[in-house]
């Protein structure tokens, strides 16, 4: 395992250095919150799929190939279908506008007002997500060094939180990009190739496994409509995935990289589920079958391609946690803290110095929170399902509707936000937190309140309306606290 070892703190060292690194880059509240709106495609691409990508995309996704086979590529597959979407018909718009958070999208759209409400659930979707991300590092540093679950937690976490606070979105988009490269080699080029070959090959596979392995549908049409609801709708309203958006260069390079990464998104969705019906074959009787990415890991694979595989999944796990962390943080300053002390943004060195340390110091704090809460949580699922519902029931309707009808209204969106998330929040306490119905019908009465309080209550203002349609066609200039970029 001595192998194995030196590729592993290899890996996290040069996580360490590239937060260090992006420390030096970001001086500006743009360079730390959204890389200065400077991706190009390349890298855009890179870390649009690492963020998605994550832990229950690797872990999990080839968990539900495991127990369903090829169909248990849905879940990833949905992800990659809302990015997609996100990319094709949303994005160019949402680069456009120059903000930082979703919620100042709603008070460009709506006139003010709807911003520290939806920040506070926007925060309770990205705390969430962060947790569950964090920990999934158990498992990895289970399998690698059998390591006690608080302190596996306490290192990952640690880890992430150190080169978040350093650089940011700098420091995050190159340790996304070494990610995305690691988790190519060690998911897509090493463990699916070998999976197939150590199981004899596809048509042992299906001389091995019931049929209903190779249905594309087998998982069952009711999950695959719950899946779509909460992560492809939750993929076009997420601050994490929005945060991506801003750093574009352009609206060209939002479009066509995201849809490179929604692409990307696909393919590893059939490849975890192809893993996973491997690792059913080879091992058939697994008590839990999210062992089973560590089982054919630490089983079937050789020394030192053992270590990049699980370096992969550290990746896939980091990438997510880290993006994850800086939506909590930028939440919680910029929309919550901000305005409830009623704190001016300044444009002049000074003010955007101390946005940095302000930032930084929210990553600090919201990352202690978060590995915290990650030990004292057991059930990662319905963490998980808790954020999505919260999110799709309580925001989809009132940014969707921003963007796609002008008679919606502040207090339609109010509305929509407060009764969605009651709703949600009241079924999940009578259905259970893993039911379908929260999502269903907290949907449906989320966009009731939000089509009848918005025809029951004034049109918004034709000039709010104006700057809106200015801010996305992109002849508005951009924000007084947004400053120049640095020199090359």
């Amino acid at each position: 395992m001595a192998v194995d070892y030196t590729v592993i703190v290899v890996y996290l060292v040069g996580m360490l250095a590239m937060g260090w690194w992006g420390m030096r880059r970001a001086r500006s509240k743009s360079e730390f919150l959204v890389a200065g709106r400077r991706l190009g495609p390349a890298m855009y691409s890179g870390t649009m799929a690492a963020i998605v990508l994550g832990g229950a995309s690797t872990i999990g996704g080839v968990g539900l190939g495991y127990q369903y086979g090829l169909s248990g590529a849905w879940m990833v597959f949905t992800i990659g279908l809302g990015l997609l979407a996100l990319s094709v018909f949303f994005s160019a718009r949402i680069a456009r506008l120059k903000v930082y958070t979703v919620s100042e999208m709603l008070d460009l759209r709506y006139g003010g007002r709807a911003g520290v409400i939806s920040g506070v659930v926007m925060w309770a979707y990205t705390l969430m997500l962060a947790v569950t991300s964090t920990i999934a590092y158990a498992t990895i540093f289970d399998v690698l060094f059998d390591m006690n679950r608080t302190l596996a937690i306490v290192l990952g976490g640690s880890i992430v939180v150190a080169y978040s606070t350093l650089g940011g979105m700098w420091s995050i988009t190159l340790t996304d990009m070494v990610q995305f490269v690691v988790k190519t080699v060690g998911v897509l080029l090493l463990l699916l190739p070998i999976a197939v070959v150590k199981a004899g090959g596809f048509g042992e596979m299906r001389d091995s496994l019931p049929t209903s392995y190779f249905d594309p549908l087998g998982i069952g049409g009711e999950t695959i409509f719950t899946y779509v609801l909460i992560y492809t709708f939750g993929m076009l309203i997420g601050q994490d995935i929005w945060q991506r958006v801003f750093t574009a260069r352009s609206d060209r390079t939002a479009k066509w990289g995201g849809t490179v990464a929604g692409t990307y998104c696909l393919a590893y969705a059939l490849a975890g589920a192809v893993i996973g019906t491997a690792a059913k074959v080879l091992f058939p009787n697994l008590a839990n079958a999210d062992d089973a990415f560590a089982t054919i890991v630490k089983e079937e694979l050789p020394i030192g391609v053992r270590g990049l595989v699980l370096a992969a999944a550290l990746a896939a796990v980091m990438s997510t946690s880290s993006g994850a962390l800086i939506a909590c943080a930028t939440v919680a300053n910029n929309d919550i803290w901000s305005r409830l002390r009623g704190a001016l943004r300044t444009s002049d060195g000074q003010g955007e110095r101390d946005e940095v340390k302000g930032n930084r110091v929210f990553i600090l704090i919201m990352g202690i929170g978060v590995i915290c809460t990650a030990i004292a949580l057991n059930n990662v699922v319905e963490a998980l399902t808790v954020a999505y519902n919260l999110l799709v029931g309580g925001l989809l309707v009132p940014i969707l509707g921003g963007l796609l009808w002008r008679r919606g209204t502040v207090h339609g969106a109010l509305a929509s936000v407060v009764v969605g998330g009651v709703a949600v929040i009241v079924l999940m306490a009578t259905y259970g937190i893993l039911a379908n119905e929260p999502v269903y019908y907290g949907l449906l009465t989320s966009l009731a309140a939000y089509l009848a309080v918005s025809l029951a209550t004034p049109a918004t203002d034709a000039a709010v309306l104006a700057a809106w349609r200015d801010r996305l066609a992109g002849r508005a200039p951009e924000p007084a606290s947004e400053p120049a970029p640095a020199p090359q």
